[in-house]
């Protein structure tokens, strides 16, 4: 029998077993991960290397420096993973990896990884979009989460509003038209004279700082439940420029504060819109901006108010790891979709 053939026999006896094990590798940016996932829920392992020291002189990340800490960190993150989990190869089930979206040479040390194992282990092969991954960091720290639900899904590349209907299918509600929520707040901590990543060190700063200390402008687009963030980000370099040009000071704090509270009152009030226009009663969180305080603290408010149960993911799991992938890995494998070996990286992957 031919790779394929094994694959597919394995993969649909899988959908009937107990325990179904899958050990999932990330690699789409700058955290090599890999993980051991049981039936998408629970984790035996989550390995993760992040780069953040190797680009933090650069400002930011140089996608041929991440290629090359992937290359050489992602066998020792495999074998952290099944380490950690007291597992082998033999009791892998199968093999899931992120494909896109990301930066094109990261992403292809994870699928190159992934083939190759799945191949020399007759394993099946699950390809993963990232973004899916992100919705599902949910399922791990909530076991009684089920769809249909709607989820914001904010972090550095993206920014968009889903309404997940099933587990593997998705609608798009809205999404940034522009910058994403997670590039405008590290551009405006790169303005603030932060280093990198910026992002949580500015929710760090605005926790002391008064979020209406300067007034910034509200964005009109046109699709009802879109962002745009760009010229927030624009508005916002220009207050501050122009403060120092007159000589006028204000507590880096309150700068934070405010482009925080503005950030968030657009992400709140789309994403409540649409929750409360489509009737659902859970509404989710996810990606690396999930883990803003002002974030979750604005969501819990309001979704109590509105009486609406709110998920978010454990903090750990906000940002890029390989559980997230494992969870969306097992889901898509009940499906009946796996990959072969002709599966390459897409950096400009759409989840709908």
């Amino acid at each position: 029998m031919s790779y394929m053939d094994i694959c597919r026999e394995k993969a649909a006896q899988l959908k009937t077993k107990e325990k179904v094990n899958i050990l999932a590798i990330e690699s789409s940016c700058d955290e090599t991960a890999a993980a051991v996932i049981e039936n998408g829920r629970v984790i035996k392992s989550n390995a993760v290397f992040s780069q953040i020291p190797l680009h933090a002189i650069y400002g930011g990340v140089v996608p041929e420096i991440a290629s090359r800490a992937h290359v050489d960190a992602v066998d020792r993150m495999v074998d952290h993973a099944l380490s950690e989990a007291g597992m082998t190869f033999a009791e892998i089930d199968a093999i899931g990896v992120t494909y896109g979206p990301g930066l094109v040479g990261a992403l292809l040390t994870g699928v190159s990884c992934a083939k190759a194992l799945a191949f020399a282990l007759d394993k099946p092969l699950i390809p993963v979009n990232h973004i899916e991954g992100h919705i599902c960091a949910n399922y791990l720290t909530h076991p009684d989460l089920t769809p249909p639900f709607i989820c914001l899904v904010a972090s550095g590349g993206h920014s968009h509003i889903l309404m997940v209907e099933d587990y593997g299918v998705y609608r798009l509600l809205g999404c940034t038209q522009d910058d994403a929520a997670g590039e405008a707040f590290d551009k405006a901590a790169r303005v603030l004279h932060l280093p990198y990543p910026g992002g949580p060190l500015l929710d760090k700063l605005a926790q002391n700082g008064d979020p209406n200390a300067l007034k910034l402008p509200k964005a009109h687009t046109p699709g009802e439940y879109d962002f745009s963030f760009s010229g927030l980000k624009t508005a916002f370099i220009n207050a501050t420029h122009t403060m120092e040009q007159k000589g006028i000071e204000m507590r880096p704090e309150d700068l934070a504060a405010s482009f925080q509270h503005a950030v968030v009152d657009a992400l709140l009030s789309k994403t409540m819109r649409a929750a409360l226009d489509h009737h659902v009663k859970a509404l989710a969180l996810a990606g690396g901006v999930s883990a803003n305080s002002g974030l979750r603290a604005a969501f819990e408010a309001a979704c109590q108010k509105a009486g609406i149960k709110l998920y978010m993911p454990r903090l750990d799991l906000c940002g890029d790891n390989a559980a997230m992938i494992g969870s969306a890995a097992y889901y898509r494998l009940l499906r009946g979709e796996t990959g072969d070996m002709r599966l390459n990286a897409k950096p400009a992957l759409r989840l709908v």
